[in-house]
């Protein structure tokens, strides 16, 4: 049975021709698109499926499928040749492929010995750096222990000098290396060596045993000048000390022994004999009898003659020049001799700053020198035992038999001015004997001062009065006296010194009240009145 088809309608062509148009359009937008690396081409079969049965697509396919295979037959032979060329350049790039593989096996073999060479150079220079160390130290440990006979030679027969001490010094560091580490002691070298250290060391310190003893014994010699020799000989050998006490304490402090006690001989006879010719220019000021309150004969004016010349007496209650002793502490120490020739004699405040400032200088030359030479402080105290025993025993004897107040408030003022002297030398080694004299001092002005004191309170009025309207003599000691320790007293401002001085004033007032009461009548005077004076 034939099927007749019904040819379309021209409406439904004309539909169809539409829909074909707009459907080539669709084609041409998605070919544009296909072109573009941002249109994707995702749904095109399904479209083009479900257009195959349209005979418009259907032919257009065919036309183009057939161009397109034309196009192809056209280019051939050009595509041949690419082919051929693309062959060609894959056959170039395999055999690129295995020389880079090569080339890459050979730089892993190489760096392979190139890290092996790495590590043996490390090896190598860490065995380099041991052997030089190793070597070094046994250098070194040679160097240390060895004895050179130009050594050998200074230590047993050399003379003493600057060349012999540096060798001593190498001997020292010698000793004391071997005696550093048990390690060393160990080793057989050492055992070689060791007792031809030790006949060195007791050879050098008998030597610089002898050497040193003779020059102590130098010192001991009459008219030496001890801080020359101390300052130019023994300082330049000071090295000896040290080494005694590092290698034969039991000879250093031989030694140590030996300089104390020369030093305590030779300076304790130096200050007895200083002191012993100071006091042959001694000038006795007062006694025990010269006081405030004491009655005088009138007919040899203010003091007896028996007590003494007036030009000495004066100074009894009145400071006058010996204020000047406070401004010359800086001045040299009387040289004794000297003085005697010229016949001089001198307040004891006078030969008392004398002897202490040679006790200051002489205690700070060798306070330095033990500290320098030995490396103690301790030392000094030992030597000075004996100075200062002997001065001691001098200030002792001197002290109770002083009646001399002006003069013992000088003593005052000077040791107070020592001690500034010794701070301002940054010398600690005198401060407490300083303080002793200070404290011994204070005690024998207050019971002198007392003494005065007393004689105003206990006086006897029937032999002090005297029918005269001029001031009492009584009167003038005490206001000589009274300006003189208020002199003394400015700087000082010592509370308890103006508290006697309240209390003397206070004596003086009650005993001339009572003398005031012996006179008969009253008489009309053109006296000052005594608030006034």
């Amino acid at each position: 049975m034939a099927t007749t088809t019904e040819a379309p309608s021209n409406n439904e062509m004309a539909k169809n021709a539409f829909d074909l148009g707009a459907f080539v359009g669709d084609l041409g937008s998605i070919e544009d698109d296909a072109a573009s690396d941002d249109v994707s081409l995702d749904g095109l079969d399904q479209e083009l499926e479900e257009c195959k049965n349209d005979d418009v697509v259907t032919n257009i396919l065919s036309k183009v499928e057939l161009d397109s295979i034309q196009d192809y037959i056209k280019e051939s032979d050009n595509l041949v040749s690419l082919h051929e060329q693309i062959r060609d350049c894959d056959t170039i790039l395999s055999q690129m492929e295995t020389l880079l593989s090569g080339f890459q096996g050979e730089i892993g073999s190489i760096s392979s010995d190139i890290k092996v060479l790495q590590e043996k150079s490390m090896d190598m220079g860490l065995k380099l750096k041991n052997r030089k160390a190793a070597e070094s130290k046994l250098a070194k440990f040679v160097e240390d222990i060895i004895v050179p006979p130009r050594m050998v030679d200074i230590l047993v027969d050399g003379e003493v000098n600057e060349e012999y001490f540096r060798t001593l010094e190498i001997l020292s560091k010698k000793l004391k290396f071997v005696e550093a580490d048990q390690l060393i002691k160990g080793s057989k070298a050492l055992k070689d060596v060791q007792p031809e250290l030790e006949k060195l060391r007791q050879k050098a310190v008998t030597k610089v045993f002898d050497f040193t003893v003779q020059k102590l014994y130098a010192l001991r010699k009459p008219k030496t000048n001890i801080q020359i020799l101390q300052q130019s000989v023994l300082l330049k050998y000071k090295y000896v000390i040290s080494f005694l006490k590092e290698h034969a304490k039991e000879v250093y402090i031989e030694v140590r022994a030996a300089y104390v006690d020369t030093m305590n001989k030779v300076l304790s006879a130096h200050f007895r004999a200083y002191i012993q010719a100071l006091e042959k220019l001694q000038l006795d000021i007062a006694t025990s009898s010269d006081l405030i309150g004491v009655e005088t004969t009138r007919s040899t004016g203010l003091f007896s003659t028996a007590r003494g010349p007036l030009k000495n007496k004066s100074a009894v209650f009145a400071l006058g020049e010996r204020i000047n002793i406070l401004k010359d502490m800086d001045q040299p120490a009387l040289i004794p001799h000297i003085a005697e020739a010229g016949s001089q004699k001198y307040p004891y405040e006078v030969l008392f700053r004398s002897l202490h400032k040679l006790l200051m200088d002489t205690a700070t030359s060798e306070y330095l020198f033990c500290d320098d030479f030995f490396g103690e402080e301790s030392i000094f105290y030992e030597i000075f035992a004996g100075p200062f025993a002997v001065v001691d025993e001098h200030f002792n004897s001197i002290l109770p038999n002083c009646y001399d107040a002006i003069g013992l408030m000088l003593m005052i003022r000077i040791i107070h001015q020592h001690q500034l002297i010794m701070s301002r030398r940054r010398i600690p080694c005198l401060d407490s004997y300083l303080d002793k004299v200070n404290i011994a001092l204070w005690p024998r002005f207050k019971m002198v001062f007392d003494l005065h004191l007393s004689s105003l309170r206990n006086a006897n009025v029937k032999t002090l009065w005297e029918d005269d309207v001029h001031p009492h003599y009584v009167m003038r000691r005490y206001a000589e006296f009274t300006a003189s320790l208020i002199h003394l007293n400015v700087e000082y401002g010592d509370g308890q010194l103006e508290l006697n001085m309240e209390r003397l004033r206070m004596a003086i007032d009650d005993l001339l009240m009572k003398l005031a009461k012996t006179f008969p009548k009253s008489k009309t005077t053109n006296c000052v009145p005594y608030k006034q004076l």
